[in-house]
């Protein structure tokens, strides 16, 4: 029971903008949680929370959109194009791949959205990019935990384990 405990514990604070899988998983990992397992379950909960933030910034766009057309506002329109410079040079790609460990992966979705990529585009980069992550932090999380410390439950081992 107190290992479910330690895996819904990795599930919420992966889930968390503040808190990444990059740095969940390893956590998990070193307090004896199954690398496998900790990885997918930290996955889920990352990827759960950054697609509901693309529908939810999607849906708000097209709020937008309707509300500009019918208003004619067009404030914001030099700060848009500052932003539009800023992406053109790295693009979804490099935001999606390298962001979630430079700024996270939440204000990685956030901002792919918000510079007008299609929300299937920003879910399948953000996707890749997550998977890529999690496994990464679970391997040589796992690989470096096992070589240094072979006969150990994990760091945090005794948190979980009675």
């Amino acid at each position: 029971m107190d290992t479910l405990w330690g895996y819904v514990l990795v599930f919420l604070l992966a889930a968390l903008p503040l808190f990444e899988v990059v740095g969940v998983v390893p956590l998990g990992i070193l307090s004896g949680l199954h690398p496998v397992t900790t990885a997918v379950i930290g996955f889920i909960g990352n990827m759960l929370t950054v697609l509901l933030l693309i529908v939810f910034v999607d849906r708000l766009k097209e709020w937008r959109r309707k509300r500009k057309a019918e208003t004619g506002d067009d404030k914001g329109e030099k700060k848009q194009q500052r932003a539009r410079k800023i992406w053109e040079r790295y693009g979804l790609p490099g935001l999606a791949l390298i962001g979630p460990f430079l700024i996270g992966s939440h204000l990685s979705a956030f901002m792919c959205m918000s510079f007008g990529t299609k929300r299937k585009q920003v879910t399948m980069w953000m996707a890749v990019s997550l998977m890529m992550w999690t496994a990464l932090a679970a391997g040589l999380t796992g690989a470096g935990f096992h070589y240094f410390a072979p006969d150990s439950n994990g760091l945090f081992g005794d948190i979980f384990r009675n």
